[in-house]
């Protein structure tokens, strides 16, 4: 069983691209594997019973969490989750965790995937891909460290970790939109118009599935 996770809009926006990926790839074969794609509430609080009920009860092999990253030109491989958040932003339920995910918990973990053979194949195959050593300090990287502990203190033979979408076109298209419908900035003031098509993220994500189960099975 492989789990993939998404989140619902957020921050006044509409659509998520890690919602519709997660609900793609939900059913997918990948080698001997399933994928179970679930979406999931922007609720600080709600995730942090979300993830531990579903990977006991799912007991996946392999967990990729995705969520949106504004600004992201490409597929972006997480390598670390902290245990500290200060959301710039209130969750969907108005909740702005400020201080540690998990009280008592380490600092940190690093992510389990195989994060470079990961990036080589979706590189390899003609997708833009990078790492990163920080997922921010919103719900992504709550996300993130609550199921790496969770695996650490229960699951220690699963691989799990977080990827970054970009935008849709379609999402960075309507915000132009809106941005000259305001009149107060310039469109080349705005650093959060990168996009990737969404079948590209999926072709990503397969692969990046693909490497990284098969890496669970050795």
């Amino acid at each position: 069983m492989i789990l993939v996770t998404g989140f619902e809009g957020y921050g006044g926006r509409s659509a998520n691209p890690s919602e519709s990926v997660a609900r793609a790839l939900d059913g997918a074969k990948i080698g001997e594997a399933r994928v179970s794609g679930h979406v999931l509430p922007v609720d600080f609080r709600a995730i942090c019973r979300m993830m531990p009920d579903l990977v006991d009860t799912l007991r996946p092999r392999l967990i990729v969490s995705l969520g949106l990253w504004p600004g992201e030109p490409m597929v972006r491989i997480e390598r670390l989750a902290a245990n500290w958040s200060v959301f710039e932003l209130p969750d969907n339920t108005g909740h702005r965790q400020r201080g540690r995910v998990i009280d008592n918990g380490p600092d940190g973990y690093l992510s389990t995937l195989p994060a470079d053979a990961m990036q080589a194949a979706i590189r390899a195959a003609g997708l833009p891909c990078r790492q990163s050593g920080s997922a921010g300090t919103y719900l992504c990287n709550a996300t993130s460290y609550v199921t790496l502990h969770h695996c650490a203190q229960s699951h220690p033979d699963t691989l799990a970790g977080f990827i970054h979408l970009p935008y849709l076109p379609s999402q960075v298209a309507a915000m132009m939109d809106q941005v000259a419908a305001a009149g107060e900035v310039e469109i080349h003031q705005r650093a959060d118009t990168a996009s990737m098509n969404q079948q590209d993220m999926i072709d990503a994500l397969r692969i990046g599935l693909e490497t990284a189960w098969a890496a669970s099975q050795a």
